[in-house]
């Protein structure tokens, strides 16, 4: 298998030359302005992105979410519910990159193969990074008006998030 995983990108490069000289195609103009589109993209996203990441440090640096967690402790803990796992849980929604982060730490206190790393996992593949998304997409082809796109993704991501705590305590218990 790890043989044709090798050929599988030279082939596929290889299939695109014979296509394009097939169709009489310049290949290098071509690839020239493709390579121009993918700069104006970029700097089309950037401020969106830009904006999305000092939103997000700015609440992660402001410790809301402790604040929260602190007055549910008592009901996460009747119900079994690490208080660990959730900023993950609310992050996830805004950034992969810092639940990742948080999923990493969880891995080096609890290990993965505990109760809180397996959920860790599960809500990593059950949900999405809908604002990222929503900003990155969106602000490229400049839609504003992108507040049903929003309360449907970050419903999406609710569910997602409710599925991961349900899957996990029926596969791997508390």
């Amino acid at each position: 298998m790890s043989q044709i995983s090798t050929y599988i990108v030279p082939t596929f490069v290889l299939f695109i030359l014979i296509y394009a000289i097939k169709r009489k195609t310049n290949i290098y103009d071509s690839f020239l302005v493709g390579a121009k589109d993918g700069i104006l993209t970029t700097f089309h996203i950037a401020p969106a992105v830009i904006a999305m990441v000092f939103a997000i440090n700015l609440f992660l640096n402001s410790h809301f979410l402790e604040f929260i967690f602190s007055f549910l402790n008592p009901f996460l803990n009747h119900v079994g519910i690490p208080i660990s796992i959730l900023p993950m849980a609310f992050i996830r929604p805004i950034s992969g990159t810092a639940t990742l982060a948080i999923m990493n730490n969880i891995f080096s206190i609890y290990g993965p193969d505990s109760f809180i790393g397996r959920l860790a996992s599960t809500l990593q593949g059950c949900t999405d990074t809908t604002i990222y998304v929503l900003a990155l997409y969106f602000g490229s082809i400049k839609v504003t008006k992108t507040g049903h796109a929003l309360s449907a993704g970050l419903f999406a991501d609710l569910v997602g998030i409710i599925a991961a705590f349900i899957i996990t305590f029926i596969f791997f218990g508390n």
